[in-house]
């Protein structure tokens, strides 16, 4: 199965955690890499419109609101949604006081 994973957090979070937890939650998302997830840190979005294909329309800003900022977002595998929730439980915005919403990816 695939997931869908973003990363919520701010700078203070992470300013605050034990620099040694820090540390190694970036070892885990090195780790992660080297297995072939694809991850990276999110930049600035723009919402797409095109409306009954009459004209695409582009706005810049984030459609989605959340009390944290986005930080990043990772394409996973794994067996199971628990599978997937262990390998993002030592993510620096799981462990720096964020978040990570971790989405099963339906195959269409």
């Amino acid at each position: 199965m695939k997931f869908v994973t973003i990363g919520y957090g701010e700078r203070e979070g992470y300013d605050r955690t034990d620099q040694a937890v820090r540390d190694e939650a970036h070892a885990h998302d090195e780790r992660l890499r080297e297995a072939g997830v694809e991850m990276g840190i999110a930049g600035s979005p723009v919402q797409v419109r095109n409306p009954d294909n009459a004209g695409t329309t582009v706005e810049e800003g984030a459609f989605l609101r959340s009390a944290l900022p986005v930080a990043g977002f990772a394409i996973i595998e794994a067996a199971s949604l628990d599978e997937a929730v262990k390998l993002v439980a030592n993510t620096p915005c799981a462990v720096a006081h964020g978040v990570v919403e971790v989405w099963p990816l339906a195959q269409g």
